[in-house]
């Protein structure tokens, strides 16, 4: 038996949803922040890929078992989702705390990779907590609302980084010491990570499971304890061998879209040192005010996706918007102007909006309810699965294919989109036994 939800208003759903805002403010500092002050603390260019590896392998590992743990937990007070983005956001916030006081290389490091296993045990119950609790009409809106405090939160903490370094920044750079100024990025980050997530917890009740699912997840508490460990990858596995055909599919594109996408993040810093000649602090400015200019066009532009994804479908709009983001890049390294760099992140934009919100809506429609979870936890490590390719792989390319030269890593990113999007027209919905376009 199935549960027939009732709509929510669009006030519900915004409520629902804030907590993302937190998280995303974190996942922006990660983009923006954290490669700088590795290289304020004395990491070479060619060490950014394998340096950020933490992302790639806590996301391949907490998201999945996160996943199928929530679905197979229920707690009257607590719910399904919320303890385990409770307990991530708390994580999350004492790390950011923490990161600007880094005193060398390997603590910043070593408090990234428990930032990230606090921000992906956020974020894997955060995705299927809209699926929970919305009917299938309002997932466009869902999670283009999640969409537009994704671009909300990471525009928050870029605009914090490139006014905290107008402001309080400039002077001699001390090589081995991150600047005062971007203290104050992280700390307000570290009250947003706990603040936004308590609001979403107080304002929005989980519907409790079926009388069937509640069953289920008796026999699951019944278990001895280590056939509970057991389950998680029991769950895993069983998602795998099941998995739709839009989600293996799916797959190809994420590939080069997120190898794509973490090459921008580590190298657009480096990038503008070239491009603009600048200092690190200045560039790392640059680069904040790039990712502002995206996320606010993503901020404007989620919600209208929604009215374009039904007239002229999923496939053809997520497309498009990865060619745009392609064509973005291509443009960046050649536009020596701080002003005139910023308008190819207009076309970024609408690519982030759409890559935050459409592919998670395709999914939702695809999975079983009683495993929407573990396939979001499973989508999760389509992400971070290229993202951890990158890592590893990039570095050699960077510096023995590319020339150590961050004006071809960014071309090369560009070339990645362009396959993704040729891949994404490949992209159907399967309903019943007959396999639509998502133009249907």
């Amino acid at each position: 038996m199935t549960i027939k939800k009732p709509k929510l208003s669009f006030w519900q759903i915004f409520n629902m949803n804030v907590g993302f805002l937190g998280i995303q403010y974190s996942f922006g500092l990660q983009q923006s922040a954290i490669n700088p002050i590795f290289l304020f603390l004395g990491a070479s260019e060619e060490m950014l890929p394998i340096l950020n590896i933490a992302g790639p392998v806590t996301g391949l590992i907490v998201q999945p078992i996160i996943g199928a743990v929530s679905d197979k937990t229920w707690s009257p007070r607590w719910g399904r989702r919320k303890p385990f983005f409770l307990i991530g956001a708390i994580m999350g916030s004492i790390c950011l705390f923490a990161f600007p006081l880094s005193p060398a290389l390997w603590f910043a490091v070593g408090l990234l990779w428990i930032l990230d296993v606090g921000n992906n045990m956020a974020m894997e119950p955060y995705r299927a907590f809209v699926g929970d609790k919305l009917p299938e009409s309002q997932f466009s809106m869902g999670y283009q609302m999640q969409s537009l405090f994704v671009g909300a939160g990471i525009l928050l903490a870029n605009a914090s980084i490139f006014l905290f370094q107008d402001w309080f920044g400039g002077g001699q750079e001390i090589e081995g010491t991150v600047p005062k100024w971007l203290y104050y990025s992280f700390f307000i980050g570290s009250f947003l990570s706990i603040a936004t997530i308590l609001w979403s917890v107080l304002k929005t009740p989980e519907i409790p499971p079926t009388d069937e699912e509640l069953s289920e997840i008796n026999k699951h508490k019944a278990l001895p304890f280590m056939e509970r460990v057991k389950v998680p990858f029991v769950e895993i596995a069983k998602a795998v061998k099941d998995m739709p055909k839009f989600m293996w599919k799916l797959s190809a594109v994420y590939l080069f879209q997120w190898y794509a996408l973490f090459v921008y993040w580590q190298f657009i810093t480096p990038l503008f040192r070239v491009s603009l000649g600048y200092d690190t602090s200045e560039a790392a400015a640059q680069a904040a005010k790039m990712s502002t200019t995206y996320n606010v066009v993503t901020a404007v532009v989620a919600l209208v996706l929604v009215p374009l994804t039904v007239r002229f479908g999923g496939k053809k709009v997520y497309a498009l918007s990865l060619l745009g983001t392609a064509i973005a890049l291509f443009a960046i390294p050649y536009i020596q102007d701080p002003v005139y760099v910023l308008f190819p992140m207009v076309l970024f934009g609408i690519g982030w909006a759409a890559m935050m919100g459409i592919p998670y809506s395709m999914v939702s429609k695809v999975v079983p309810q009683e495993r929407r979870g573990v396939y979001m936890g499973i989508l999760n490590m389509m992400i971070v699965i290229p993202m951890g390719i990158e890592t590893l792989s990039f570095g050699p390319i960077f510096k023995n294919l590319l020339g150590g030269n961050s004006v071809n890593a960014m071309l090369f990113a560009g070339l990645f989109f362009v396959i993704a999007s040729i891949l994404a027209m490949r992209l159907n919905v399967k309903r019943a036994k007959k396999e639509y376009p998502l133009d249907s």
